[in-house]
């Protein structure tokens, strides 16, 4: 039986915004819960991180599956890479309708590269082509991260027919040398007469940016005024550049041969501050050709209570920016701080996580000796 889509969520995408989910575990999957949720809240997406898998591995959902890995001789890491492949190609097939439904423009899901390469471009495009190897499914996007050393790999991935969710990204900066690699990569395959319909996604981190703006506020005359101001601001501008491609000559060439934008996808959109309304970073970034991954908790709030007005993203950012920094806000030292720490947070847990599954993989083995 059909399930009838969410008010909100319908009008969300009706105003250009892609719904992803933030999540997935094994539950998701075998249960058609995450079927349901393709229909009720309109989703076109879902993305995964190392965060993500390690709290569905703390279950025991995945302890069968590992005890029979273990006992194939499969270390901590290949155990991890095999579960995960096989969620995320599940989780392609749930959404497959939807990559249909638009063409192969969207129903995608990410997997990400492990986050110890972060700084290593060779070693990151050699795991991205392993990945979409192994999940083997046309709408499945490996994410490699916007750090300045993996800009070579995104260009690669992408010129090698590669989706890619470009993750990690924090500045203006940032996000234009992403731009230009993605340009440069769909450019290389129109002039070796290539199809270009490669799709991507730039990942611009939101709450984070709350976070450490409200911090550096704290005891400054403009605080009341500014808190909650940096992270919309931030985003709105990278928005602003996306419009600058989106008219742009290269691109044009490139859309006239068949390729799509690479979307700027809103990513950690769940708000940090419990002061803030749970569907801010809803609210605010809504504008055609956008992505939005939410964690299960603000889909659900989005659901029940966002305000849905079109175009809020293009909203001018500039007085804003000004304001922060005639505070003496530094967004480019917040960004660099914010780059750092978020290679940091998905490192430590893929090191939990590993060190989950090694404990399974132990307690298996001695099991089964």
């Amino acid at each position: 039986m059909s399930t009838a889509p969410n008010a909100n969520l319908q009008a969300l995408t009706d105003a250009g915004v892609a719904v992803w989910l933030d999540s997935l575990k094994r539950s998701y999957l075998t249960g058609g819960t995450l079927e349901g949720w393709r229909e009720e809240y309109v989703l076109h997406g879902v993305t995964t991180n190392p965060a993500i898998f390690g709290e569905a591995f703390k279950s025991d959902e995945y302890d069968e599956q590992i005890a029979t890995l273990a006992a194939d001789g499969h270390d901590a890491r290949s155990i991890y890479q095999t579960i995960a492949s096989q969620d995320v190609r599940d989780a392609a097939d749930v959404l497959r309708p939807v990559y249909d439904a638009t063409g192969g423009a969207d129903g995608f899901v990410s997997l990400e590269v492990d986050p110890d390469l972060a700084h290593d471009s060779d070693k990151t495009i050699a795991q991205a082509i392993e990945y979409n190897a192994r999940v083997d499914r046309p709408n499945v996007m490996i994410k490699i991260p916007g750090t300045e050393e993996c800009l070579p790999a995104i260009e690669e991935a992408l010129y090698r027919g590669i989706h890619v969710n470009v993750t990690l990204l924090f500045s203006t900066e940032s996000y234009g040398a992403v731009i230009e690699a993605w340009l440069k990569a769909l450019e290389r395959r129109l002039e070796e007469g290539k199809d270009v319909a490669v799709e991507s996604v730039a990942s611009f981190f939101v709450s984070r940016v709350d976070s450490e703006v409200d911090s550096r506020l704290e005891g400054k005359p403009e605080a009341p005024v500014l808190k909650g101001k940096a992270a919309i601001a931030n985003a709105r501008a990278a928005y602003q550049l996306f419009l600058d491609m989106r008219k742009g000559e290269r691109f044009a060439k490139l859309e006239a041969a068949g390729a799509r934008p690479q979307r700027p996808l809103w990513a950690s959109t769940g708000v940090k501050d419990p002061a803030y309304k749970s569907t801010k970073y809803v609210d605010a970034l809504i504008a055609p050709e956008t992505v939005n991954t939410m964690p299960l908790a603000t889909v659900e709030a989005t659901a029940e209570s966002a305000t849905i007005v079109a175009g809020t993203a293009a909203i001018d950012p500039t007085a804003d920016l000004a304001a922060l920094e005639a505070a003496g806000i530094d967004l480019g030292d917040v960004t660099k701080t914010l780059l750092k720490q978020g290679i940091e947070k998905f490192e430590v847990p893929m090191k939990e996580l590993l060190a989950t599954v090694e404990e399974k993989r132990l307690a298996a083995t001695k099991a089964n000796a």
